[in-house]
């Protein structure tokens, strides 16, 4: 482990949703959730406030419109929120060569190998320049972590929430960690917890007190060594640039259970072509095709077939995951289904049996094998499920708007911008030709360059403005 705290992790505050709150100026201090909208869905992001109700991510929607009944329920914009993280990520590769996202929001940063940072003063200094930068950029606060290592940096910047930046200064880190929870490790998820709980460990420090042999007991060689080691704030491992992707896959939770085995495998097949679409986007193919099916009474079932080598023909995933369905029995239901492909390379082996049978290639645009007419489902009005909620519109006369809600063949709109004031509610007909869905406005506008603390052209910012994007910070 370094001797200087100059490993940074940034976590974006309940991104998705200050996103929101930041597009929507009526959103702004109310309790907002993102998330999947349909009786299935979960909880992506829930804003602070709606968090005092309870409300967290992963939750079933329908338990947080229980405990918040009144908040904003507003389905995910991921186009925006991937192009206010490009923003971001674009910031904290200025700062080094190596930064290590791992997700939309969250990323380390090793600062010592881009030269930004090289004690706790200057480490210090380049946390707080970077979320003034971050809230000039994008008018959003992310809370900063600074310690010796990966794992100490991420307690610290979840110590630092929200809106905050905390520094762990070298020397001080078994003091700090010692009465943190178990579940504060990386690698001590619920069921890890309660083990350790039976056997009367519920802090770090007793941990440390038990000893490595009576974690290895406990938890195994591997994870006990491993969880005793971090116990003791020992973490060697480095920020990678390239994070290595090991597996692509696609999956869909239905509304209402599948029991149709013919409907079953139509989904098959398409979630199939959808894996592999993505699987080409990404420049890969794969070896090992996997079948996800949860059937009506939540038992998840995993089915997986390795190839020969490595593909990403859909006529051979798609009967990969045929032969893989045909061992389930769906007869019950089936309210989730997914497909994915592990074993990843980026070069492809011809499947000579696929080309015998006549090589089917699908196109970036093509669409799923044509469903027969007399089995497709039921279809709603196509405009009817365009207007989802939280997504932009634009009126020709009344300008840029979101959806409130639709239903009954009529959408409700409130329209304003990121800079203006709260705005006004109107209803129209899901069909009304002067309304349309229109692209996401910018946060923050980009003004000309020369005009002090804002965001110039080229993302960076003027003259720092003492106070912007400030927060709590502590040591």
């Amino acid at each position: 482990m370094r001797n200087a705290p100059t490993i940074l992790h940034l976590d974006m505050d309940a991104f998705f949703a200050q996103a929101e709150q930041a597009s929507k100026p009526s959103l702004r201090g109310k309790a907002v959730v993102v998330g999947g909208l349909g009786p299935r869905g979960v909880v992506a992001t829930a804003s602070y406030e709606a968090r005092v109700f309870g409300v967290h991510s992963a939750m079933p929607m329908a338990q947080a419109r229980r405990l918040a009944p009144n908040a904003a329920y507003l389905t995910p914009r991921f186009t925006f929120y991937r192009a206010i993280s490009d923003q971001v990520m674009a910031l904290l590769r200025a700062l080094s060569p190596l930064v290590e996202p791992l997700s939309l929001d969250e990323a380390f940063v090793d600062l010592e190998a881009g030269g930004a940072a090289w004690d706790s003063d200057s480490a210090r200094l380049t946390g707080v320049r970077l979320r003034t930068d971050i809230r000039a950029v994008t008018g959003l606060t992310g809370s900063v972590g600074l310690a010796a290592s990966k794992m100490l940096a991420k307690i610290a910047s979840e110590q630092a929430k929200p809106n905050g930046l905390v520094l762990i200064e070298p020397g001080t880190e078994r003091a700090l960690l010692g009465p943190l929870s178990v579940r504060t490790l990386p690698g001590v998820g619920p069921a890890t917890g309660d083990h350790l709980r039976r056997a009367g460990i519920t802090t770090i420090d007793e941990i440390v007190e038990a000893g490595e042999d009576e974690l290895v007991r406990l938890l195994g060689k591997a994870h006990g060594h491993g969880l005793y080691a971090m116990a003791l704030a020992r973490d060697e491992r480095p920020v990678v640039a390239e994070r290595e992707t090991k597996s692509v896959s696609v999956e869909d939770t239905y509304d209402v259970d599948i029991h149709d085995r013919l409907r079953v495998g139509l989904e098959v097949q398409r979630l199939a072509d959808r894996c592999v679409r993505r699987l080409r986007g990404a420049g890969l193919s794969g070896r090992t095709i996997v079948l996800k099916v949860r059937r009506y009474d939540f038992s998840t079932l995993t089915r997986s077939e390795t190839l020969r080598g490595p593909t990403d023909d859909p006529a051979v995933v798609r009967e990969a995951a045929a032969r893989l369905l045909d061992s389930v029995d769906t007869t019950g239901g089936v309210r989730l289904l997914g497909v994915g492909v592990s074993g990843l390379a980026d070069y492809t082996q011809e499947d000579l049996f696929a080309q015998a049978a006549g090589e089917h290639t699908l196109g970036s645009e093509e669409e799923a094998p044509a469903v027969p007419e007399e089995t497709r489902p039921a279809a709603s009005a196509p405009a009817e499920h365009s207007w989802r909620p939280g997504h932009d519109v634009r009126h020709a006369s009344l300008g840029h708007g979101w959806v409130q809600g639709s239903g009954l063949g009529r959408v409700t709109v409130r329209f304003e911008t990121p800079d203006s004031e709260p705005g006004r509610v109107r209803t129209f007909r899901v069909d009304d030709p002067d309304l349309e869905p229109a692209d996401p406005l910018p946060l923050v506008p980009v003004r000309p360059s020369g005009e002090g603390g804002a965001a110039r052209a080229d993302g960076r910012t003027g003259p720092e403005q003492t106070g912007v994007g400030s927060g709590a910070v502590g040591g």
